[in-house]
C-alpha cells in the first residue's frame, strides 16, 4: 500500500476510534499509537507537545511514543517551538542544521511538526515526528499528517 493510502486509512481509523472520546489525552495517545505502529522504524519518536495552560507560551510534552522527550519546549525555540509561534507546519530535512534545533535524542536526524487546533481555531497542540533518517519526510507527509491533525480535535 502506498504512503497516500495509508495516511487515508489511518485518518478514518483514528477518526473512528476518538469519535465521542471528551478526553484529549486519550485522543492524542491514540494519534501517537496508531501513526507510530504504521510507520516503525521511520518514526523513531511519534507524539504531542501541548500548549500549558498554565503557561500559554511554552509546550509540555504530552502523549508518545519512543525514548525519553523533552519536557518543555518554549514558543519560537526549535522545530516544535517554530511551529507554535508560526502555525504552521515545519518539514526539517536535517534537524542539526536548523537554527536553535532542540536534540532531546542525538539519534533524530530529520523532523515533520505539525499544529493541532481546537474547534475554535486555537493552537492546542503540535504533533513531532521524528527520524533517524535524514529527509525522511516529504509532502506525503506533511498532507497525510495535516489531515490527520486537522481532524483530532473536532471529529
Amino acid at each position: 500500500m502506498d504512503r497516500e493510502a495509508t495516511y487515508r486509512e489511518l485518518k478514518a481509523e483514528i477518526e473512528a476510534v476518538v469519535a465521542g472520546e471528551t478526553y484529549v489525552p486519550a485522543r492524542y495517545a491514540t494519534a501517537a499509537c496508531l501513526l507510530a505502529e504504521a510507520f516503525r522504524p521511520r518514526f523513531f519518536w511519534t507524539g504531542f507537545y501541548v500548549v500549558d495552560p498554565q503557561k500559554p507560551d511554552e509546550l509540555v510534552v504530552g502523549p508518545y511514543q519512543g525514548t525519553l522527550g523533552c519536557l518543555r519546549i518554549p514558543f519560537g525555540k526549535g522545530v516544535c517551538g517554530a511551529c507554535a509561534a508560526e502555525g504552521k507546519t515545519q518539514l526539517v530535512e536535517d534537524v542539526h542544521a536548523f537554527p536553535g534545533h532542540i536534540a532531546c535524542d542525538s539519534r533524530s536526524n530529520s523532523e515533520i511538526v505539525v499544529p493541532v487546533f481546537d474547534g475554535n481555531g486555537k493552537l492546542a497542540a503540535v504533533l513531532d515526528v521524528d527520524s533517524t533518517e535524514y529527509g525522511a519526510f516529504d509532502a506525503v507527509d506533511q498532507a497525510g499528517l495535516e489531515a490527520i491533525c486537522q481532524v483530532l480535535l473536532t471529529a
